[in-house]
């Protein structure tokens, strides 16, 4: 497979893609697991159409990825990963338009400042999230506030084939931390977001809920975001949540490790923070070992909210 990616890389310019072969990736995820494969940095939509239809008629598997907030890279990756950075200008986000065209490369926390700065009602919900509006919108991604699913009106997909797919958004397609429109090999290029008016108390809403966000999570150690989704348990007549990270606390496992470079954080138990250089085989020990002690503990099956790559 090496050959074959040195190959394509010389099909581009610099311009268009940055290509990183058989390199150190840890940095590309923000849990900083060691890993090492093949990136690409694609700079504009072309550059990806084209990529897209090499690497099909190749067969080479490949992958996509923003921030890494949500993913766990194995020491040695497989597939090929991709990593959006298309030009973006904060200044087309004005406040008197009440949708925006943005790639999904777009860093949420410039959405999330544009927003403070302008009071655009609804996009609290994606405050403090690490990550691009492509990551969120597949994800579903969401704080206590909302989900990022309730905004998007329309997103355009780049096929296997290389053609693009603009899918208009319905009431059916999001769910909590998933979307159902994405097929497999299609990626996020773009989509159309919305807001609802201009709040002028967005602005201390996003500054308390971040706030919060510093005084109860490990924001500051290397984690890739909450592990486990919540589950909703039916008891008597209604639905109930169960938050994963309480359960976990509750069972007296926050700061417990299988191994040194990896523990279950102390200051909030759905976290999971690399001390050191953990691999994603302590990440899935541990989170084998945590799922298995809260079904024996509550009956309950978790689900997990990170995404364990190949």
């Amino acid at each position: 497979m090496l050959e074959t990616v040195k190959n394509i890389s010389k099909e581009f310019s610099e311009d268009e893609i940055t290509f990183f072969i058989d390199s150190d990736l840890s940095k590309y995820s923000t849990m900083k697991l060691k890993a090492k494969g093949n990136l690409f940095l694609v700079h504009n939509e072309e550059a990806l159409k084209k990529l897209i239809v090499l690497l099909n008629t190749h067969k080479l598997n490949y992958q996509v990825i923003g921030w890494g907030a949500n993913t766990v890279l194995p020491e040695q990756l497989k597939s090929i990963l991709i990593k959006l950075k298309f030009p973006f200008d904060k200044k087309v986000i004005d406040p008197t338009v009440s949708e925006y065209h943005l790639p999904a490369s777009t860093p949420l926390n410039i959405m999330t400042s544009v927003a403070q700065k302008h009071g655009l009602k609804g996009w609290e919900v994606f405050t403090g999230i690490p990550g691009s509006l492509g990551g969120a919108i597949y994800m579903n991604a969401g704080t206590n506030l909302g989900e990022i699913g309730d905004l998007i009106t329309e997103v355009r997909l780049l096929e296997p084939s290389g053609s693009i797919r603009v899918h208009k958004i319905g009431s059916s397609d999001f769910s909590y931390r998933h979307n159902h429109f994405v097929r497999d090999g299609e990626i996020i290029i773009s989509a159309r977001i919305k807001h609802r008016g201009i709040d002028s108390s967005i602005s201390q809403v996003i500054k308390t809920y971040l706030e919060k966000r510093m005084e109860t999570q490990p924001l500051k150690e290397k984690t890739c975001g909450c592990m486990f989704k919540n589950s909703q348990v039916q008891y008597s007549n209604h639905e109930i949540t169960c938050r994963a990270g309480l359960y976990i606390d509750i069972m007296g496992l926050g700061g417990f490790g299988l191994k040194k470079d990896l523990r279950i954080s102390p200051k909030h138990a759905n976290f999971m923070e690399n001390k050191e250089m953990a691999s994603r085989s302590d990440v899935v020990s541990l989170i084998d070992f945590t799922l298995n002690e809260l079904e024996a503990q509550y009956g309950i099956q978790f689900e997990k909210e990170v995404q364990i790559s190949n």
